[in-house]
């Protein structure tokens, strides 16, 4: 706050006041501005993350800057180069946001705007900047020896409290609001009297909070409760394997490793060869469910030449002459022991021959090819089925392209015929017409033969009298000749006949 107010003063000092700008100022405008309080909170989480890079930076500088010097040391000026160090990273963040501002666009512009790096740039420059002539020679051949000296002032510095860690939160505050120009890691807010800012710090976002958590004493603002509960170590949440134990965070690993109920183990009788993972609160609930598979397994590494069936057998037998003391069994062992002892009283094992590996090789062969056999009928009776049905498919579409090809001649016959009936009328027709004006032609033509008279008739039809025409009747009237001509011409054109009908 004593830095803010300073560089609020000196600001005010830079402005030049002109007379005519003070009599445009309004008394009343002044009274309503009056004085601002601001709230001075930021986030606890950073402001502490900062404080905590101020010693290892001081401890930097007065090594380096005390490096070969026989009369020094780094706790002589420490004071000094702290003093030092807190104004120049005080004026540097003052001016930031100006400079800022002025190296827009520039190689610097691209560096990140977060204040813990921003601050971080600050204390190594200035720790840089201290740096003696030995230093900067010999530093790249005395590394490890210089980072040793640098941890050993720290913890010495942390061990007489030369710089306490509220202090240094208290400059981390004042920095922080002076680079964070984004108003993301401290209040902005401001009021016109205390009470109002009285009445805010309680619900402010960046009031400072300690976990609830029994153990831890992290500090962090109100705005990052939620952040800090879902990491905290020291929370009790319920265990990752759904046991009903409610564990620290940090202890789960351990607790899903070695004492949760729920844990996988190997079933006791995995020697033997039951290969199941099974919860250690389950063990019991497995071994008496599984009793059966165990004796199995136990019978199987006594008698090795037995065929499963056999032992089966053996395993009614033994269920019916037990008393319930095989599912007491804890482990392989004592099973075993106990299975043994019910086999002494039950006699030897009556074992069924097993085949030999040529006859099992056989059967197996037997059987292959009966199933390969089989598989090759269902194939080729699907193929015939197939087949017979693409047959049944083309004779059918066969029939049907033969009835369309049928219906189709049929059709072009009619049409031929009913084409041919037409032309053969009409050929009749015209043969009849040309018979029929041949026929007249020579009917005309004999007429013209048998009724012309020659030059002789004429002349002696001139010259008969009437009296001549009366003695001679056969003259006046047709010959009988001429009647039976066209009789016989009517008779013999039964064309003409049909025609006239």
């Amino acid at each position: 706050m004593e830095v803010s107010s300073s560089s609020d003063y000196r600001a005010t000092q830079n402005v030049e006041l002109v007379p005519d700008m003070i009599e445009d100022v309004k008394i009343e405008d002044v009274k309503e501005e009056g004085p601002s309080f601001y709230c001075d909170l930021c986030d606890a989480e950073l402001v502490r993350k900062v404080a905590q890079a101020f010693l290892p930076g001081l401890a930097t500088a007065c090594v380096d800057n005390t490096a070969g010097g026989l009369f020094s040391s780094a706790g002589s000026v420490a004071a000094d180069i702290r003093k030092e160090m807190v104004d120049d990273m005080t004026l540097r963040s003052e001016n930031f946001v100006a400079e800022t501002v002025v190296l827009e666009g520039g190689p610097e512009a691209e560096k990140s705007d977060h204040p813990f790096d921003i601050i971080s740039d600050f204390v190594d420059d200035f720790a840089s900047l201290k740096r003696n002539l030995f230093s900067r020679v010999s530093g790249w051949l005395l590394s490890e020896k210089r980072e040793d000296r640098i941890d050993d002032f720290v913890q010495e510095m942390e061990v007489n409290g030369f710089w306490l860690l509220d202090k240094r939160e208290a400059i981390a505050q004042t920095l922080v609001k002076n680079v964070d120009f984004k108003n993301a890691f401290h209040c902005d807010k401001k009021f016109n009297s205390p009470e109002e800012l009285a009445e805010h710090v309680p619900v402010c976002g960046f009031r400072s909070m300690t976990c609830e958590n029994e153990g831890c004493n992290a500090r962090f603002s109100a705005n990052q409760l939620a952040r800090h509960d879902s990491i905290c170590p020291f929370k009790i949440i319920p265990c990752e394997q759904k046991c009903l134990d409610g564990i620290m965070r940090r202890e789960m690993d351990r607790h899903c490793i070695t004492v949760c109920p729920m844990k996988l183990v190997n079933c006791p009788f995995y020697a033997v060869g039951c290969k199941s993972a099974v919860a250690s609160c389950m063990i019991e609930k497995h071994r008496c469910e599984d009793l059966h598979s165990h004796l199995l397994y136990v019978l199987q590494g006594i008698h090795k030449e037995a065929s499963v069936e056999d032992l089966k057998r053996r395993i009614g037998q033994l269920e019916k002459a037990s008393t319930g003391n095989l599912a007491d069994a804890r482990d392989a062992r004592s099973l075993t022991s106990r299975v043994k002892n019910l086999e002494a009283k039950l006699g030897p094992l009556e074992i069924t021959p097993l085949k030999t590996v040529d006859e099992q090789t056989t059967d197996a062969i037997d059987e292959e090819t009966t199933k390969t056999a089989g598989k090759d009928v269902e194939e080729k009776i699907k193929s015939l089925e197939v087949s017979a049905e693409s047959k049944d498919s083309e004779e059918e579409a066969r029939e049907t392209t033969a009835k369309d090809s049928e219906a189709k001649l049929e059709s072009v016959e009619a049409s031929v015929n009913s084409k041919d009936c037409r032309d053969v009328e009409e050929t009749a027709a015209k043969d009849s017409e040309a018979k029929l004006q041949s026929v007249e032609v020579s009917v005309k033509n004999e007429d013209s033969q048998e009724f012309s008279p020659t030059k002789q008739e004429s002349e002696t039809a001139t010259e008969l009298t009437p009296n001549d025409i009366e003695e001679n009747p056969g003259h006046s009237e047709p010959s009988a000749t001429n009647k039976s001509s066209e009789e016989a011409s009517k008779t013999t054109n039964p064309i003409l006949q049909a025609v006239e009908n």
